[in-house]
Order: C-alpha cells, then structure tokens, then sequence
C-alpha cells in the first residue's frame, strides 16, 4: 500500500482554508497492522507559493501563517516518533525512515562556490565525507529518532551522505519537458533512488 503525505501530519481543510496541523496524525489509521513500514520525508517542507499545499500552521491552540520550516519540520517529526510509540509493536511490524533527500542548488557546499546548481556536473564529489558537513534536516531526524523510548522501533535508513555526494544525479535543465530553473531536487532514473532501493532491500533481507 502507497500512502502519500509528504508531511506524516495532516492536512485538514477547514472554513479559514487549508491548515498544517504538526501535533496531528489521523491518517496514521492507514499505517496500522502492515508488516513494513517505510516513512519518508523533507522535500516538500521547502515549498512555498503555489506548490506549497496549506495555508496555516497550527500549533496546540495556535494558528500562525508561516514558521522555520525546520523547526515545523521537527515538531512533525516528534508527533509521528510518539505515533510510533503509541500505536506499534516493534516485534510485529518493521519501521524504516528513510534519510532525507538532499538537493545541490549551491556549489560552495560542494567545494566550488561559482557553481550556482547542479547544471554541468558530471562527476560525484570525490572521497566519502562531504564538504558542506551534514545535512540540517537529516540532523534535525536522527536528533528524534535517537531520543525515542524504543530506539529498536526504527530502522534509519540515513541515505544522506551518499546523496550528497551525486551532486551530478540531477535532471537540471533535462528533466520531462524541461525546465527554465534547473531541477537540482529531483534524481534522474535509473541513478540515485536506486541505490536507496538496494539498500533498503538489503536491510529488510538480513532482519
């Protein structure tokens, strides 16, 4: 089973318009009693303007228009780890998080500042350890997971570094039917997610 939500909270529609809710997780009732389940998120936690699907966050008792996406980002994070904690048997079911997707729209974290994207990288990022230092977001995720009750609930698929790396892995101006701004977000395919694919494959064999 696909579930798409790009934040893990939900997204109710309401009379003042779309509205964020980070301490919510209704459709959680969705997740219950599958054997695998594999959570993902952070890319659409940059959006804004018309790609951006809500209009209000809310906060317990507060609705404000906007946050640090980062800071939003951690308290959804927090209200889907007690999700987890509340509603799965780590003997019943698997839990994978996937690490977060990293885009390269800024060369001097990759050692080039003139590069202003990914357009014209050919070659990955040479050795193992990446020069812009570790991502904020997946900083933000291994900061949740790590302070659970029940560490053994999630296996963390950091994919992180890796991803980084393949700063030549994007479609840039090549993508299906172009692009006027360089798509450094995305991955081409087969390329990348492939190898997240691998891995996670590899892990679910050996438990």
């Amino acid at each position: 089973m696909f579930s798409r939500n790009a934040f893990l909270v939900d997204i109710v529609q309401t009379s003042a318009g779309r509205v964020l809710k980070l301490g919510s997780i209704e459709s959680g009732k969705l997740w219950k009693q599958n054997d695998v389940l594999i959570f993902n998120s952070w890319h659409w936690w940059l959006h804004t303007g018309i790609k951006q699907p809500w209009d209000f966050i809310e906060i317990g008792d507060e609705m404000i228009k906007d946050m640090d996406r980062l800071l939003a980002y951690e308290k959804a994070l927090n209200t889907w780890a007690n999700w987890v904690e509340n509603n799965i048997d780590p003997a019943k079911t698997e839990v994978f998080f996937q690490g977060v997707s990293p885009d390269h729209a800024n060369g001097a974290d990759w050692g080039q500042p003139k590069a202003k994207s990914c357009t014209k990288e050919t070659e990955p990022v040479i050795g193992s350890s990446y020069p812009g230092g570790k991502h904020k977001a997946e900083i933000v995720l291994e900061k949740v997971i790590n302070k659970m009750s029940k560490l053994e609930a999630v296996n963390l698929l950091n994919i992180t570094t890796l991803s980084q790396l393949r700063k030549d892995g994007h479609p840039s101006f090549y993508g299906i039917g172009g692009h006027s701004i360089p798509d450094c977000s995305h991955w081409c395919l087969p390329g990348v997610p492939d190898t997240w694919n691998h891995l996670l494959y590899a892990t679910i064999i050996q438990i």
